[in-house]
């Protein structure tokens, strides 16, 4: 199964352009704010901002994915910037308070990076740590459960943790610096060689060294990728075949199958906890007398409760798909005392603490799978469809066990209660965002 560990190249490099395209937004929002009259510089900001969504709209639409979040954070920033500069010196012309005229853009010399630094250092703060609330987070936490959907070692996201962390670095370094040599070195009479030199193409600067930095680090990043037959080129995928990954949960009463000799594509701890009934048929789908009969073949019981749990497509094609199944069998394990496949019963409270305190120990797609059957059947029993609590003690902390996954009659494919998990009456102003999302789908209808 080591193909679903492999991270497509052209992701890499996603991850390198991205990164590319972001800064050459911060650069070309100071430079322009050199360059054009000073009071253009909210407009010209606000200019590159929409150049930079619409490059970022793009490439979510990309079947190709790659982590979106830090070119999300610099959009932000620079739009924060734009709107900060705005009303601070609407409320400089209004006489609420004055301000220096290095924060004035009618005046000279109006400095963008007194404001632009600190603003993207809070802004980025902020983003990295709320990302995992973020839509664009949460579809990908979705695409993953694929397998290796975000390449070897979860790769990709590490990356993208990597990008955030230096890009917080390098604006808070920036933002003292800058603002170091104002409050110390700089005298108010004009703008000399050094004063430019700092508040401007120092962060020009350092910049470009920060995209030297991450070009030198992509590119040997493929080169170990590549080494370690862990990567995958588009015309390889275009040349394989179709295939179809099937994963079974073998259940009895409340005990679950599992080995603790199992090997994770996306990790390289040699065993992990997992299920040992994993398999991979080349063809594209596989029929539902199919699928049982190779359970049953691989347990060596049959006339067991063969019930679909929910799969994913690959989103580098159409042709590899996982799918994921629950295989109950009646009765009591001492009935089962061993089966066709190596592993042991485990008790599926031992499961969950496994999973609650030791996640690290299990494979990565098994604490995927386990996170959406406890989200979605939890969510179920605590919300209705329409998000608010179907009774109103907040405190009301339900559990769940496999004999009540087996009775379930709840479409676990849907993403129904995924979505509701994440926005519901516990949320603060819910009713209020759920009427405000109301009017921007009719909004959205009838511009469509």
């Amino acid at each position: 199964m080591k193909d679903l560990g492999k991270i497509n190249s052209t992701q890499v490099y996603g991850l390198w352009k991205n990164l590319t395209v972001s800064l050459l937004a911060v650069i070309a929002t100071i430079v322009f704010s050199k360059l054009l009259p000073y009071y253009l510089s909210p407009v010209t900001a606000l200019l590159v901002a929409s150049g930079l969504y619409v490059y970022i709209y793009n490439e979510r639409l990309n079947s190709i994915k790659s982590c979106i979040v830090p070119g999300v954070a610099i959009l932000n920033s620079i739009v924060v910037y734009a709107f900060f500069t705005i009303i601070l010196n609407l409320m400089h012309v209004w006489g609420l308070f004055q301000m220096p005229k290095e924060f004035v853009f009618f005046t000279d010399p109006f400095i963008p990076s007194l404001i632009l630094n600190p603003i993207s250092w809070i802004v980025l703060t902020i983003t990295f740590f709320e990302r995992r609330h973020m839509k664009a987070c949460r579809d990908c936490r979705s695409l993953r459960s694929f397998g290796g959907q975000r390449g070897a070692g979860g790769v990709l996201n590490s990356e993208a943790h990597i990008q955030m962390k230096n890009f917080i670095i390098m604006s808070g370094v920036l933002s003292l610096a800058v603002w170091a040599y104002y409050q110390f070195f700089y005298i108010d009479v004009n703008v000399n060689a050094r004063d430019s030199y700092i508040f401007t193409w120092l962060t020009v600067i350092g910049i470009i060294l920060d995209w030297l930095y991450f070009s030198w680090r992509y590119y040997n990043l493929y080169l170990d990728l590549k080494e370690n037959d862990e990567l995958i080129t588009p015309s390889e995928l275009r040349d394989m075949t179709a295939k179809t990954y099937l994963r079974f949960y073998v259940v009895s009463g409340n005990y679950l199958y599992l080995t603790n000799e199992a090997y994770d594509p996306n990790s390289s701890r040699e065993k992990v906890v997992d299920t040992p009934f994993f398999t991979k048929q080349s063809m594209n789908g596989i029929y539902g007398e199919d699928v049982k009969r190779l359970i049953e073949r691989m347990t060596g019981v049959e006339g067991g409760e063969l019930k679909f749990f929910y799969g994913r497509k690959s989103t580098d094609d159409d042709k590899h798909s996982l799918l994921r199944y629950f295989y109950f069998l009646d009765g009591d394990i001492s009935d089962y005392p061993e089966l066709a496949t190596k592993g042991e019963w485990i008790p599926f409270d031992k499961v969950k603490y496994l999973y609650s305190n030791m996640p690290n120990k299990m494979a990565e797609l098994a604490v995927y799978d386990i996170t959406r059957l406890a989200t979605i059947i939890l969510t179920e029993k605590i919300f209705n469809e329409e998000g608010y609590r179907k009774n109103g003690i907040k405190s009301y902390s339900p559990t769940f066990n496999l004999p009540d996954v087996r009775k379930s009659n709840i479409d676990f494919q849907d993403d129904k209660w995924i979505q509701i998990s994440l926005f519901n009456s516990d949320t603060p102003l819910f009713k209020f965002k759920k009427w405000l999302r109301a009017q921007t789908q009719k909004s959205r209808k009838k511009i469509g």
